[in-house]
């Protein structure tokens, strides 16, 4: 599991071939620990998205979801004899779920009793349980371990030694000894029956955050940032072995216990990716002295990366074009793409060309409003429709490449087009309420109920895509996948989850209003007018200069005395157009409109043209002036 909020399952017999079996997607945020309970039949998962989710780890599916923690969940611990988990993280509070009550809920009987442990001061990163669930331990920001008795929820003692962040916890069996792994550099030994470290390990250069030991809790397996795996006999700490080194700093690790001593690490780093190191880890290699004193860990060759699994590139720098439709990457692997926001998908994959230089390349002078957000936390592109801003950015439709089937063009607001779009399959988007009567009276008669437009008609996104309802800044409420949202039970939580402002958009089909720009238009000063009474117009932000020109033509200079002349019929609307197509012609031929002394292109909106040219605050202003011959 990992940053991309999906946890997958792998088989590590046929690492050679294809080793996916399935992923599970539920969670919304990165998903931080994981935990295989009931002999791996029941997964637990911890994430930042607030919850611990429950899952058939053999079929993939999420069972429940608990929603008890206030912040981010970091970390799991378990108790095998008891099947307990413990759950902790930002919130600095601390969970006990009995495993079996956990795989009985159902959707309507969702009831959790839970134990909690209280008294952390700081964020809790680590957490540790022995197997008989008689011992749980936690590490955090305060730099201190606490203990239990998780049986009692009883405070059992605070052990301080610690300079940084603890970062992993283990205990052995029976809860007399525990392990600890820190920011600080250094792994110690504490005894829980005298209350104090024993012994103090410094085995690696920078922060320890990864800690296995094997089953005579003789052995212990260190990582972190330095990117190196030490094995480290406890009773002599003088007799270590370097494992193997990683390319990238060590998040965590696992011992292949199919043999004691254990006989292979699985390894997890920032790289996303995990290998499997294996070497005889049994032989404790003695330390080699040389001449300057200094001494240095001896290790055969004979260490080797037999397996690797490759997770995807991520995504670590974006662009968000002038179109605020289409979006340029940057992947781990330095692979560019070029993403359309508004279907939700990839449009293309680029390979490894200039970042900047594409966006340079992509570049038009064209402006429309930011109505999303984009964030990079997980890897992939997450795209945040807030309603302060969602609905502000209009365009025309051929502008956005559709084509209306009355061939006319009309404005579409991106924002609201991509909210339909996302719950096209929720039934309760299927139909106006102001048609339902209409509608029910057809399914009465037989009739085929064809005229029910699902989504916005112009485009879907793919049906996989993943929604999410959160609150502004907040926690998130629900989570589907697009195409599930016609399930009765995804249906259900959405009639209960839905906001107003999106039910307006996506059932009652009432966009918002157009936006509104002031402007001033006078003559230009080398056009020898008299300055005009400063009158402030308003029109629509996406009004074209070659409309403003029209009215300049037909309104102020008034030389239009063709139109003057010729008398046509009120009812002549062919006669109509084509008066309205002289107009713009002749009033694009004989002036031109300027913005701070710029001439500016007939095809350009008004946005654009403040955005662009005016890039000061106050009412737009436009001058015009008479072509000469």
């Amino acid at each position: 599991a990992g940053l991309d909020r999906q946890i997958f399952l792998w088989d590590v017999n046929t690492l050679t071939q294809d080793p996916y079996i399935a992923s599970m997607e539920h969670h919304t945020d990165w998903v931080n620990d994981i935990i295989l309970c009931c002999n791996g039949k029941t997964l637990i998962s911890a994430s930042s998205d607030t919850t611990v989710k429950v899952w058939n780890a053999h079929k993939g599916f999420c069972m429940s979801t608990l929603r008890t923690h206030k912040d981010y969940v970091k970390a799991l611990a378990y108790a095998k004899d008891k099947e307990l988990v413990a759950s902790a993280g930002l919130d600095r509070q601390i969970f006990l779920w009995d495993v079996n009550t956990l795989t009985a809920l159902t959707a309507s009987n969702n009831t959790v009793t839970t134990s909690s442990l209280s008294g952390n001061k700081d964020s809790i990163y680590s957490l540790a349980m022995n197997q008989t669930g008689t011992v749980i331990i936690s590490g955090s920001t305060e730099k201190v371990l606490r203990v239990w008795d998780p049986r009692t929820c009883a405070k059992l003692m605070k052990l301080k030694g610690h300079t940084d962040n603890v970062k992993s916890l283990l205990l052995n069996r029976d809860g007399t000894q525990c392990l600890s792994g820190s920011s600080d550099g250094t792994i110690r030994l504490w005894s829980l029956g005298q209350q104090r470290c024993i012994a103090t390990y410094r085995v690696h250069d920078e922060g320890v955050w990864a800690l296995q030991v094997n089953e005579a809790f003789t052995h212990i397996y260190t990582g972190g940032r330095d990117r190196k795996i030490y094995c480290t006999d406890l009773r002599n700490p003088d007799l270590r072995v370097l494992i193997c080194e990683e390319k990238a700093p060590i998040l965590t690790m696992e011992l292949d216990k199919s043999a004691d001593p254990p006989q292979a690490v699985w390894v997890s780093t920032t790289k996303s990716v995990v290998n499997k190191w294996v070497r005889y880890i049994s032989e404790i290699s003695v330390l080699v002295s040389c001449s300057s004193g200094k001494t240095f860990n001896h290790y055969d060759n004979d260490c080797q990366c037999l397996n690797s699994i490759s997770g995807g590139a991520s995504i670590v720098q974006s662009h968000i074009l002038n179109d605020k439709r289409h979006i340029l990457t940057k992947d781990s692997n330095n692979s560019v793409a070029f993403w359309d926001v508004l279907k939700a998908c990839k449009g293309e994959d680029l390979g490894k060309v200039d970042f900047d230089e594409e966006i340079k390349k992509r570049f038009k002078m064209v402006y429309v409003p930011n109505w999303f957000s984009v964030d990079l936390k997980t890897g992939m592109l997450t795209i945040t429709l807030d309603e302060s801003d969602c609905f502000a950015a209009w365009v025309a439709a051929k502008d956005a490449g559709f084509t209306s089937p009355d061939g006319s063009d009309p404005k579409l607001n991106l924002g609201g087009l991509l909210l339909q779009a996302l719950l096209e399959f929720w039934p309760r988007t299927h139909i106006n309420p102001m048609e339902e009567e209409e509608s029910e009276l057809n399914h009465v008669n037989g009739e085929q109920e064809s005229r029910i437009q699902k989504g916005n008609g112009y485009f879907q996104v793919p049906p996989h895509t993943p929604v999410i309802f959160g609150e502004a800044g907040g926690r998130t409420l629900f989570r589907l996948l697009c195409r599930d949202s016609g399930g009765e039970t995804e249906s259900m939580l959405l009639n209960e989850t839905v906001p107003q402002w999106v039910i307006d958009i996506t059932v009652d089909k009432n966009m918002p209003k157009f936006n509104k720009i002031p402007f001033y238009i006078q003559p230009h000063s080398s056009s020898g007018a008299k300055t005009l009474k400063k009158d402030r117009l308003s029109a629509s932000d996406m009004l074209q200069v070659r409309k403003v020109m029209e009215h300049v033509y037909e309104k102020i200079i008034n030389l239009d005395t063709e139109s003057q002349t010729t008398s046509s019929s009120a009812n002549d609307k062919l006669g109509e157009q084509e008066k309205e197509e002289d107009v713009a012609v002749i009033a694009e031929e004989k002036i031109e409109l300027m913005c701070l002394d710029q001439v500016l292109d007939a095809n350009m909106d008004l946005r654009t043209v403040k955005h662009f040219i005016w890039k000061s605050g106050g009412d737009l202003t436009l001058h015009y002036r008479q072509k000469s011959t």
